[in-house]
């Protein structure tokens, strides 16, 4: 049962590429660098590594996803990668235990609840495009110590206007 939260700031990490659900690995691939990236400059994850999805057109399919890790403090970035803050705000919260190509049917449950319950996203759509203000996956199963990805939890969280 999705829940709602409140979350302050918090900062990360991340790359952003326009990418197709076929292409998602162009994205997915890049966290083990984030992290050997932050490793290199003595710093460690703060939390679970995310997916942020900017952009969803999924009749044209085409998204625009960020591969992210939050930090404990603001670091500059570097190159392709770049450091922001997933901004404050209420969430829609809900989580997933098992393989994450049953993740779109979450995302449908979460959505279809909270129009059930009158609630708006940070959400803006124009000619097909959805454009999110904060929508996340974060995987909170290291897939080293849990290589059977029907084993992963997963969380998602989707930020209300």
């Amino acid at each position: 049962m999705p829940q709602i939260i409140d979350f302050p700031d918090r900062p990360y990490i991340g790359i952003r590429k326009t990418i197709t659900m076929t292409s998602f690995h162009l994205v997915g691939d890049r966290i083990a660098g984030l992290i050997g990236w932050l490793a290199e400059r003595g710093a460690a994850p703060a939390g679970a590594p995310f997916f942020r999805y900017d952009s969803i057109n999924m009749a044209e399919d085409r998204l625009v996803v960020q591969a992210g890790v939050p930090v404990a403090t603001p670091l500059a970035g570097e190159g392709e990668i770049f450091a922001d803050v997933l901004p404050a705000g209420r969430y829609v919260m809900a989580s997933h235990h098992g393989h994450p190509d049953r993740l779109a049917g979450v995302n449908s449950s979460v959505l279809k609840w909270a129009e059930e319950q009158g609630l708006t996203w940070d959400m803006t759509e124009k000619d097909g495009t959805e454009h999110w203000g904060c929508r996340l996956e974060l995987y909170k199963t290291n897939p080293l110590e849990e290589p059977d990805m029907n084993n992963w939890d997963t969380d998602l969280q989707f930020r209300l206007a």
